[in-house]
């Protein structure tokens, strides 16, 4: 049950990321420009500490679509070593051939 809870998570995470993605951009241009006043940098910067903490990308977590486990994930399948290969015993994935791993 937790798992799927982390999968609602993770999913939760990624439309923030999405929805605060403009903003956050605009905000680091102006931290980052030089040619600003200190003032308005730094007020900039008092703004991007005020948005969410999930809404950074660097919060994101590669983690298996079936089972919600973050290690050995395999990023063209989405899923993990597990769930891959539970999936091949069963004959769910096409040219995978079942073996003696």
């Amino acid at each position: 049950m937790a798992k799927k809870s982390m999968i609602e998570r993770e999913k939760k995470r990624e439309a923030m990321v999405k929805k605060y993605a403009a903003k956050r951009a605009a905000l680091k241009d102006i931290v980052s420009d030089e040619s600003k006043p200190m003032e308005e940098r730094f007020r900039a910067s008092l703004k991007l500490a005020k948005l969410p903490r999930n809404s950074s990308a660097v919060r994101l977590h590669n983690r298996c679509q079936l089972t919600g486990r973050p290690h050995a994930y395999y990023r063209k399948l989405k899923i993990s070593r597990i769930a891959l290969r539970d999936l091949g015993s069963q004959g769910q994935i096409p040219g995978m051939v079942k073996s003696s791993w």
